[in-house]
This record gives C-alpha cells, structure tokens and sequence, in this order.
C-alpha cells in the first residue's frame, strides 16, 4: 500500500468518508447521501487547493484522531472543535501541515454535530457509483471508520491552491432554534386542519435518535385525518414524514428514496444543513413559505 495514507487510530462515535454524494440514482433506489453540510466540505476543500468533490471525513459529536503515514496538510471545518497535532494545539478552519507518523486528533464538537477533516489530495477509496460517499441506509461506499483502518490519499494538487485563515466561522453555525421552511407536502390532505396549523405554529426539539437518514422530533403528535397507511411513493430529500406516533422526521442524506408514511411538507434544501448541526434538544419550528 503507498506510504500516502492515514491511520485511524480513533474513529469516534461515527466517522464516515464523505463527498457531495451520488444524486441522480433515485430510481435505482439509492438516495443522494453525501456530507450533511456540503458547504463546510466546499470550503474546507477549497483551502487545501482540492477539487470541491473530494472525499473528507465526516465526524459525529466526538471527533476523530488519524495518524498519516507520509506528511499531509489537513483543514477540519464544519462543527467547531478542538485540533491537535501530538499533543499540541493546532488551528481549526485553517490549513495544518501534519508530519508522517504525528496524531492528528480532532476533538469533541464545542456547537453543532458534525465536524470535517480534509486532507490534501482527499480520500482516495474506491468511488461506488461515482461517489466515494458512506451511505448508512443501503451500505453503498466504505464503511464507517474503524480504530486500526487505513484510508488511501490522492495526489497533493499541484500547484498548490492560495491558502489562508478563515477569520470567521466557514458555516453559518447551529442556531438556537432550528427555524426549517417548508411548503406542504403531497399528502397535508391526511391531516387535520388544527395538525397543519400546529406545524405552522407549534415547536418541537431535535431527538437524540436523529441520524444521518433523518433529523427525529420530539414534541406534540401531528394529528392524522385519513386513517390507514400508503403505499410506497417516492421521497425527496427534506421531506416531512409522519410515523404513526405523529412526530414529524426530516429525511436527510442517507433517507430511504420510497416510503409509506405520509409527507406532510417539504423542508427548503437551503435549511437542511443547519438541520444536520442542530444538536438534540435544539428548539424546532416549520415556517410555511411561498
């Protein structure tokens, strides 16, 4: 194996390989997956002179620490975090030169869930239909790092990208209260009037059971006018479905491109990566827009 590659020595609570994702397979049944927030990775790729395209590592609350064979310049944006290099504090949101055999350790996210790392060059896994993208929900991609495992690296681009300080956060941050849009979905008609003005107007908190396929609400019960269940129809990303607890779950990344429960709205894709920072517990409201 080249000597250009990282070792994982801490994979954290969940540690996925990620880039934009393989959009365009609906139909063969595999969702978009890909990074939740795909504007820290644009930006974190950009600092490192990489392509927008390439594969970064995605963390959960915990972090992650690696340790490169050969020296690698790293940036880790997205969830703000504390970075080390063998012990000693590093900067975050700005390019690190890491040497062979040093411990890159990315800590636990101080707001927001979900940090990323990227290296020069990015990961170089074997793409699976185009994307080199961790997709939980249909096992596509690489799966999620263990301790002990070893991630190739691509080529450093050459010539090297101008590459500076981010003096501002690289994303917009999690809010205090996740505020999501949204228009009704195509079944809004199985809900009560008092549901759908519920939702105009009620709040619910982000669910610690939230994961890469759906953002899980905690709150009032969304109540159903049309008994029974659908058949499978197709799923966008960010659509609202109700589960019979009556809970709205926003679908994310990895969400399953069928289903049988009935979509009462459909969230703004501008809002669903602030979706994906919101930590459980966080205060949501869906705001209908025109």
């Amino acid at each position: 194996m080249t000597d250009r590659a990282v070792a994982v020595v801490r994979a954290g609570a969940l540690t996925t390989v990620q880039d934009l994702g393989r959009p365009g397979h609906a139909h063969l049944g595999v969702p978009r997956s890909g990074a939740l927030d795909p504007g820290a990775v644009r930006l974190v790729n950009r600092l490192l002179g990489n392509a927008d395209s390439a594969a970064v590592l995605e963390t959960t609350l915990t972090g992650c620490a690696v340790r490169p064979r050969r020296a690698v310049t790293v940036v880790v944006g997205g969830a703000p975090c504390p970075v080390r290099v063998d012990g000693r504090p590093a900067a975050w949101g700005t390019p690190v030169r890491v040497g062979a055999g040093q411990l890159l350790d990315v800590g636990a996210a101080v707001r927001g869930v979900r940090s990323y790392v990227g290296f020069s060059g990015g990961i170089a896994v074997d793409p699976v239909l185009g994307s080199r993208s961790t997709d939980l929900l249909s096992g596509l991609g690489p799966a999620p790092l263990t301790d002990g495992a070893v991630l190739p690296l691509g080529p450093a681009p050459i010539p090297a990208a101008v590459r500076g300080r981010v003096d501002a956060p690289p994303w917009p941050g999690p809010p205090d209260e996740l505020v999501l849009r949204v228009r009704l979905g195509p079944r809004h008609s199985w809900f009560t009037a008092a549901a759908l003005h519920a939702l105009a107007t009620r709040a619910w908190r982000v669910s610690p059971a939230s994961n890469r396929i759906g953002l899980r609400t905690e709150g009032p019960a969304l109540e159903r006018a049309v008994p029974g269940e659908l058949p499978s129809e197709g799923m966008p990303l960010g659509a609202v479905q109700v589960p019979p607890d009556g809970r709205p779950v926003v679908f994310l990344a990895d969400h399953p491109t069928t289903g049988g429960y009935p979509v009462v709205a459909v969230v703004h894709e501008h809002d669903l990566p602030s979706a994906a920072q919101a930590a459980p517990g966080t205060p949501v409201r869906f705001v209908p827009y025109a």
